[in-house]
């Protein structure tokens, strides 16, 4: 058995050595999704040498053999039975094959695909990934039934059971074959090989295949194909014969090579992107228990507050989701829904399940004034009926604000440790005003910016021997007004009003810098180390922000003739 087999392996010392196909042979599949990638698996793989049926058994004795030796002789990898069947040194593999009544077992029936008598006419016929060496017992036992999953087996050998399909199994297949646990996965990627190189069969028996191309396999036969691929991954005795049937007919299973492709195709990474460079990592684990949404609840609001038309408000919506089957899809409905957006539709269940908190940036765009609502729906992903959730958008959009310059005040209150800085209320609704500090040190000036819900603002950390100063802008919506005049603090104690004025000046501020001027000035050129001019204004006034990428800059302007460095970072 292949337990057994991986337990020899580990004695020996071995270990697995992966994937050995040859450098080229599935770059079609790179970078390709879902039908598209099932597409190019077909193209990469199908071409292959087409063996005798009689002939079979030769081939096997390279591809289903057990390594180990039974009393001196080769054993048959038998995996409907768990019977002995040898291979004695005076035979071939035929006579063997024949002195033990062994049957050559097409995984996926032949009478699935018959056409007017004929079950010869495709390569499917004697295809190495959909034949194996079959116990006669076992092979007439399971006949053409569909695969399945049963609770009261008429047949069981201890390694096939043959009985009535579990519900909402078998596909209309009165009877089912159910493998042995440890060979589940082989024969669920077996049927995912024939899913993708015999996509375009004339299927007669659909219990399991459809008459497209695509998706090709019955629902019912993905969700339980893909759960048996999980609970039985790729192991040593796929990976060996892999090569041993590309050494006799000439091709490989994608399946075997990238454990996680039927993930890709039709379960829970069919959102992705497949890359060959992103494959052998982590595979998708069994998924246990009912699928869920625990966040979302249903009927919570989203709430975007208070957004100016044509501008854009974020929020996060906090999704932690477990046990999904399939991608999770979102959608947004309703008369107001052109004023919310999503990134995404839909969301692979591997990145829910794997994630603590998966986190969906929604958008509010508001293309007009007043109050909005949407909902966004979240649903599929395996989610059992009346499991969807509903979230409700909502959010206020207003005009554009028209933000007119509040008057800086002198500081009060000041004293070596602090002040209050003082300006007059803003003459419209605002939020809050937004207070840059400069601080003029031997390292040159250091501008920050705080914020204040009133007029006024306290300064506790005010250095009796460094001057600074302030403007104030006021914001609405994510808009500032211009900025205030600057009041000076004088490292004297001193406070110098608002009639004195100050030489241009620029404040550092991650991503550019900030202008430092009493009154406006005029023509402001900015220019590179190596002399370009970068970028010129008209006219600039005191708390201006100025946006550079990371560099080294000379600024001047008409009434500061005398070049100022500065750095951005």
């Amino acid at each position: 058995m292949k337990k057994i087999y991986l337990f020899l392996i580990l004695l020996l010392g071995a270990t697995s050595v992966g994937a050995t196909y040859k450098a080229g042979y599935y770059d079609k599949m790179d970078g390709k999704q879902k039908e598209a990638l099932k597409a190019a698996a077909k193209e990469c793989v199908q071409n292959h040498t087409r063996l005798n049926y009689t002939d079979l058994p030769t081939y096997w004795q390279y591809t289903d053999v057990y390594p180990d030796l039974v009393n001196g002789s080769r054993r048959w990898w038998d995996m409907y039975s768990d019977n002995v069947y040898l291979i004695y040194s005076n035979q071939s593999a035929r006579q063997s094959f024949s002195a033990n009544k062994m049957q050559r077992e097409h995984s996926v029936p032949k009478s699935w695909w018959k056409k007017d008598g004929d079950v010869e006419y495709t390569p499917a016929y004697s295809d190495m990934w959909n034949l194996y060496p079959s116990d006669g017992p076992a092979n007439q036992a399971k006949l053409n039934y569909a695969f399945g999953e049963t609770d009261s087996p008429k047949f069981n050998n201890g390694v096939t059971k043959v009985g009535p399909a579990r519900t909402g199994l078998g596909g209309g297949s009165g009877n089912v074959f159910e493998p042995a646990d440890e060979y589940k996965g082989d024969f669920a990627r077996t049927i995912f090989y024939m899913a993708t190189v015999y996509d375009d069969l004339d299927w007669v028996i659909p219990y399991m295949f459809r008459k497209q191309s695509w998706p090709t396999l019955q629902q019912w036969a993905v969700d339980m194909l893909l759960q048996w691929s999980r609970t039985d991954p790729v192991d040593q005795k796929e990976i060996d014969r892999n090569d041993g049937v590309e050494s006799q007919q000439g091709n490989r299973n994608p399946f075997i090579d990238f454990p996680e492709l039927a993930e890709y195709v039709w379960g829970t990474r069919t959102t992705e992107t497949f890359y060959i460079k992103d494959q052998g990592g982590t595979v998708t684990p069994p998924i246990v228990g009912e699928a869920e949404l625990i966040r979302p609840e249903n009927g919570m609001a989203l709430d975007f507050g208070e957004t100016a038309v044509s501008q854009v408000s974020m929020r996060p919506l906090e999704i932690v989701a477990r046990n999904l089957t399939s991608p999770l899809s979102l959608r947004i409905t309703g008369a107001d829904r052109s004023n919310f957006r999503i990134e995404v539709t839909s969301i692979s269940a591997a990145d829910l399940n794997t994630a603590d908190v998966y986190k969906l940036n929604v958008y509010y765009a508001p293309k007009s004034e007043g109050v909005h609502t949407a909902t966004l729906s979240l649903y599929d992903g395996g989610l059992s009926l009346g499991k969807d959730v509903a979230v409700t958008l909502q959010g206020q959009a207003f005009p554009i604000p028209t933000l007119t310059a509040v008057t800086a005040l002198d500081a009060t209150n000041v004293s070596d440790t602090q002040y209050t800085a003082n300006w007059t209320e803003a003459a419209e609704v605002v939020d809050y005003y937004v207070v840059t500090r400069v601080r003029y040190t031997e390292d040159g000036p250091q501008a920050s910016e705080l914020v204040a819900d009133s007029n006024s603002l306290l300064i506790e950390d005010r250095d009796a021997d460094v001057t600074e100063s302030y403007t104030v802008r006021s914001s609405r919506l994510g808009f500032l007004s211009p900025a205030s005049n600057a009041i000076t603090v004088a490292k004297s104690n001193s406070v110098v009003g608002i009639e004195n004025t100050q030489p241009l000046a620029l404040g550092h501020v991650e991503g550019g810098f900030v202008v430092l001027i009493d009154n406006p000035q005029t023509d402001m050129r900015i220019f590179d180390v190596s002399g370009r001019l970068v970028a010129e204004y008209a006219f600039v006034s005191g708390g201006d922000m100025i946006e550079l990428p990371t560099g080294i800059y000379v600024v001047v302007t008409k009434e500061n003739q005398k070049p100022i460095k500065t750095v951005v970072y």
